[in-house]
């Protein structure tokens, strides 16, 4: 839920406009006039698409050349091979699917499309396990059903590159195994057939980010190759599936993933048209979309499919609503998962509201994972609401639900979902603490687990010591980026075109957000939410007009889950994603309420430097290999690393580039080693060599010679006198990037510490060092790095407009 003030840090558009040259080559590629796509140019420019010959196949799908599926690996070789030996020996075949809208279309996906090859129901099934008794992955349960039918070979989709004990349990009842998936890699390949896995290929592969659904698709696109004569419909109609799986997955959308998307989401809309899937057709009917957007996806079909699984635990019903073509019967699978999603909504507001006020009695300023438990909580809503409070948080939440009794000889047992957020892998962080665990799996944004209610605690405890440690920014409040400075009278039919044409948005192409200054709100009007009964719900939609003052232009929005009362009463910059609303008739173009605050004033140049034009050069996207004085080359930690404008001559220039983000805990053993060296060496460094050795601030040397104390070691300053310095030396000691900052805190044991002075390390006593001593000067240290890092993102990305106003504050001069 949106805040006012310091909630969020806002990350706001960076200044450095694309050339005319850019924009002409954006409109050549897009096809439009070059005011149309001035926009689409400065967004493709931020995030990073700079190169004119790439232009034409992402914006256009026509022009994209897709990968082979072959390049999938030797195993997609050895998968079609094992499915051609079974069709012509008349085998059994069983796909084995997942329960969220990935799995379950990848599932749909392959019935459909080896239905051409094998006869559905005779010799092709599918199963989807429980989500409430059966969980994610193999089951050695449904591994003996299929047996029992006569199945042998399997076909996994979307799940089982992990699955080791379950895998060698179809071993040993005489039944193959096609491994298609895309989550974690296992370390030692599995007894399958073929492992056809997309984390295999290098990160900038073109298939390297598919879906569970994707994948699934490249083994058919392959299997169609092989025997094209054997099916009777274009493997393209199964594209609008492929869609769906894809964007409610939440996969970064590069590569073939936005190609897939792109064309999924055209076939989509054509074949809702046409009613080739009448349980889709009557899902955008009933959430009044049309299958064009990929927000018609998040928030239309993704929601309702894995609403199934969410209130019912068995989901197999939902594969017979993406795939049956009769009518009234998928119809009536659309209605009841439309029934699901309602009552999905309600249990989660629920669980919401229970986990806020347990969070109430919190001390957040010393949690680096949220973990919360309570046996009340539905199971099929704990990752939906885990990540509203990451979001909220900016940090990794896990939220459990826990057993009060168990069976006889057995332990209570807590079971849950855990989401992160950007920079923090959370499946490491859990894997971590796989002692505790009787169960888990994930990817690094996402995971499931189980473990004894008596291990809960401990836990709790190890992941918040192992994040502390070994990741950054977590004392932080989540960043919100800003994509676009725009005003309230640019809303509208022009800009939505403009955006429209760098969809679709999603994970590394995030729907474009918009900063709207100094409006107010106005017509405010909060509506409880019913469902097709007539029941209120737990969430509200409120809405109102935007008001621009200066110019008196308005334009209509919407906010979910914020009442009316939150709203302030007074002029502020809000942050919004401008849409559609498609349940007005007509449908209308309105925006989407994300965040506000109180207003930014302007802060006038100061006084001593007005009229001299602008006194500060932003240069930080192309930095000047020799920026002519004053310029800045390194990134500051501090305001005071600046220098006062009113003692500037001319134009400072800002020249230093993004910092590159050292994790901390390598650079703790760095520091640790470089220690080791010194004192067995006996060679005398400065802290300012110090500094430039592992590229720190004098502030975080000053913590980590403290450190060097606490492990034992004495830090003596002695008087410069020209000896051999660490900086110089050509010996074995641990190198790292160079910088240039100047200590002047107290670090030694008698002296004070200049950035001349020289130090001398000596050895620290034999005797062991107590666990603890280490562990709490490793957190002093990564806590520092992580502090200054922040710092450096923040003076990397805080835009000029900004600096500006703060160093021209005269209590800063």
């Amino acid at each position: 839920m949106p805040q006012d003030a310091d909630y969020h840090r806002w990350q706001l558009p960076q200044t450095p406009c694309p050339d005319e040259a850019w924009r002409r080559a954006v409109a050549v590629a897009a096809g439009w006039s070059e005011p149309l796509s001035a926009v689409t140019a400065q967004l493709l420019w931020q995030r990073g698409w700079r190169d004119a010959a790439l232009l034409g196949g992402y914006l256009n799908p026509d022009r994209y050349v897709p990968t082979s599926p072959w390049a999938l690996g030797p195993d997609m070789e050895a998968a079609i091979a094992r499915l051609s030996q079974a069709r012509e020996r008349g085998e059994k075949v069983a796909i084995w699917g997942d329960f969220d809208a990935d799995g379950l279309t990848a599932t749909a996906v392959l019935w459909e499309g080896l239905g051409h090859f094998f006869s559905p129901g005779e010799a092709l099934r599918y199963y989807v396990p429980n989500r409430f008794t059966e969980s994610h992955g193999l089951s050695a349960l449904g591994l003996a059903a299929l047996a029992d039918w006569g199945c042998t070979l399997i076909i996994t989709c979307d799940t089982g590159s992990t699955a080791d004990q379950e895998l060698a349990y179809a071993a040993d009842l005489g039944m193959d195994v096609i491994v298609t998936d895309h989550h974690t890699l296992p370390t030692a390949r599995p007894p399958v057939v073929a492992l056809i896995n997309p984390r295999q290929l290098p990160e900038d592969h073109a298939l390297a980010d598919l879906s569970g659904v994707a994948v699934a698709y490249k083994l058919l696109e392959a299997l169609y190759e092989r025997l094209p004569t054997v099916p009777t419909q274009p493997i393209t109609t199964l594209l609008d599936l492929v869609a769906i799986g894809l964007i409610a997955d939440l996969v970064a959308l590069r590569g073939d993933c936005r190609y897939l998307a792109q064309i999924g989401l055209w076939t989509l809309e054509r074949q809702a048209k046409q009613g080739v899937r009448p349980g889709i057709s009557k899902l955008l009917a009933l959430c009044k979309r049309t299958g064009d957007r990929p927000s018609d996806i998040a928030f239309g079909l993704g929601p309702r499919i894995n609403a199934v699984s969410r209130i019912h635990g068995d989901a197999h019903f939902g594969v017979e609503l993406l795939t049956s073509r009769d009518r009234l019967r998928a119809e009536k699978l659309a209605l009841d998962a439309e029934a699901a999603n309602t009552r999905r909504k309600d249990l989660q507001a629920r669980v919401l509201a229970m986990a806020e006020a347990q969070l109430a009695q919190r001390d957040l300023s010393t949690t680096h994972v949220i973990v919360l438990a309570d046996p009340q909580w539905s199971p099929g809503v704990l990752g939906l609401v885990a990540n509203q409070l990451a979001q909220r948080q900016g940090r990794p939440v896990i939220l459990l639900q826990t057993e009060i009794e168990a069976a006889l000889g057995e332990c209570p047992m807590a079971r849950g979902s855990a989401r992160s957020v950007q920079g923090i892998d959370l499946y490491a962080l859990v894997a971590g603490q796989s002692h505790l665990l009787t169960k888990f799996g994930g990817h690094p944004f996402a995971a499931g687990l189980a473990l004894p209610v008596a291990n809960v605690e401990l836990f709790t405890a190890g992941i918040n010591r192992a994040l502390r440690i070994q990741q950054a920014g977590m004392a932080l409040a989540p960043e919100l980026a800003v994509d676009l400075d725009v005003s309230v009278a640019e809303l509208g039919r022009d800009l939505f075109k403009a955006l429209k044409l760098l969809e679709p948005y999603g994970m590394g192409n995030p729907t474009p957000r918009l900063l709207l200054r100094q409006v107010r709100f106005e017509n405010v009007w909060e509506k409880a939410l019913r469902d097709r009964q007539g029941h209120k719900q737990r969430s509200y939609r409120v809405s109102f007009t935007l008001r621009d003052d200066q110019n008196g232009a308005t334009f209509p929005g919407h906010g979910w889950d914020i009442r009316r009362d939150q709203l302030p009463d007074h002029p502020c910059d809000v942050v919004v994603e401008l849409d559609v609303n498609f349940y007005k008739q007509p449908p209308e173009y309105e925006v989407r309420l994300i965040d506000w605050r109180t207003s930014i004033p302007a802060t006038d140049h100061h006084p001593s430097t007005s009229g001299q034009g602008d006194w500060l050069v932003d240069q930080r996207t192309h930095p000047p290999t020799d920026p002519e004085p004053p310029a800045l080359a390194q990134c500051p930690v501090d305001w005071a690393d600046f220098p006062r404008p009113d003692r500037l001559r001319r134009p400072l220039t800002l020249a230093y580039t993004a910092p590159e983000p050292h994790p901390p805990l390598t650079l703790w053993q760095q520091w640790v080693g470089l220690a080791k060296y010194l004192a067995r060496t006996g060679i005398p460094c400065t802290a300012d060599t110090l500094s430039q050795r592992l590229q720190l601030s004098p502030r975080t040397i000053a913590v980590g010679l403290q450190g060097w104390r606490m492990l034992g070691f004495s830090v003596v300053a002695i008087e410069p006198a020209g000896a051999e310095q660490v900086g110089t030396t050509t010996g074995d000691a641990p190198q790292g990037p160079n910088a240039d900052h100047h200590p002047q805190e107290t670090a030694s044991d008698d002296r004070p510490l200049n950035a001349d002075s020289l130090l001398q390390i000596q050895p620290r006593p034999a005797r062991p060092l107590a666990p603890d001593i280490y562990t709490e000067a490793a957190e002093r240290f990564t806590q520092a790095v992580q502090e200054e890092q922040f710092r450096r993102r923040y003076f990397h990305q805080v835009p000029a407009q900004i600096l500006r106003g703060v160093l021209s504050r005269p209590e800063l001069t």
